[in-house]
């Protein structure tokens, strides 16, 4: 299966989850938007490595079979409706870089990733790496490792793929526009 076969694959299955989720209410507006949901979730795997989303895809199937749905299960955990699912060291540490990733590209683009949004997205990666696999865990960490040792920043090659996906050029040029904008 080429890259972009296991990209579509892993969003078409989370897709499906996604649209499941129920929620108090009924469904959520933006369980209305599949073509956004894809977009967001393409930006998210766009950076992890064949090895993730290989043992990732692993994880859903799994899931599948088991009757579980994992995005039923993130946002039980983000509202507190259920107990932790898993402890895995490898959580913490992957949050850790993530958010200290996100938190340096907020400094640098301050009207792009908004710093205000830091805790939110530590609580909601977390929520989520609990319902991934230990062997997913360990691939992910490994990423994250070696695009440390590298000096390699994942959150900025995301919204760097971002940027290109929706026309914007690259994050320094949306930056400018948005800053010459708000000082017009």
């Amino acid at each position: 299966m080429s890259r972009q076969e296991l990209l579509r694959e892993i969003i078409e299955r989370e897709l499906k989850m996604f649209v499941s989720v129920r929620n108090e209410g009924g469904m959520a507006d933006c369980q209305k938007l599949p073509d956004s949901f894809r977009l967001m979730r393409e930006i998210t795997f766009c950076v992890q490595s064949d090895a993730v989303l290989e043992s990732y895809l692993q994880d859903l199937v799994q899931a599948e079979a088991e009757g579980r749905n994992l995005m039923t299960e993130k946002y039980a955990r983000m509202d507190n409706r259920i107990p932790r699912l898993k402890t895995n060291e490898n959580i913490g540490e992957i949050v850790a870089a993530e958010s200290r990733w996100r938190a340096d590209l907020s400094r640098e683009f301050p009207h792009i990733v908004l710093a205000d949004g830091q805790a939110g997205f530590s609580r909601y990666l977390a929520c989520e790496l609990e319902t991934w696999s230990d062997r997913t865990l360990a691939a992910y960490a490994l990423l994250v490792e070696e695009a440390q040792e590298q000096r390699r920043n994942l959150a900025r090659e995301r919204y760097e793929c971002l940027m290109e996906r929706l026309g914007f050029g690259s994050l320094a040029e949306y930056e400018r526009a948005l800053r010459e904008e708000r000082h017009a």
